[in-house]
């Protein structure tokens, strides 16, 4: 499993609505801006978000977009299914198996149920309180 530039976007993007919005509209341009992600790349991520149900969004000056439903009721994976798809590692064992080779087919899956607990575990919330606490941090050399 590997997550791609879309899904951390999109998490980072949930985290920084959820951090903002104070139930009003947060712009495109204010997550550009403070994320440093292009305009063009957050409207492919919020198109999916929206679909999916998990953002509201509003045109017009006052529009941008803000989360359809309390910020603990997210989890990790459920943002993460909507930009990657599924979360199980992806391996194959290469067709038929040679003799004596062993299968670790159900170490693959027993792997995939870990992450995928794991990420259904950490909520928005979650991840917006880790966020915050991030950003206290000094970083001197």
């Amino acid at each position: 499993m590997e997550i791609s530039t879309r899904g951390r976007y999109s998490l980072c993007f949930m985290i920084f609505v959820a951090q903002h919005s104070n139930g009003n509209f947060v712009s495109l341009r204010d997550v550009s801006e403070s994320q440093g992600i292009s305009i063009k790349y957050l409207e492919q991520i919020t198109a999916l978000l929206s679909k999916a149900g998990l953002l509201v969004s509003a045109r017009g000056p006052a529009g941008g977009y803000k989360l359809s439903k309390p910020v603990e009721q997210y989890s990790a994976a459920e943002i993460l299914r909507v930009t990657e798809g599924h979360l199980a590692p992806e391996v194959s064992e290469g067709g038929a198996k040679k003799k004596g080779q062993i299968s670790t087919r159900r170490f693959w899956e027993g792997l995939g149920k870990a992450i995928e607990g794991f990420l259904e575990s950490v909520s928005l919330k979650d991840l917006v309180e880790q966020s915050a606490g991030e950003e206290n941090y000094v970083y001197v050399i």
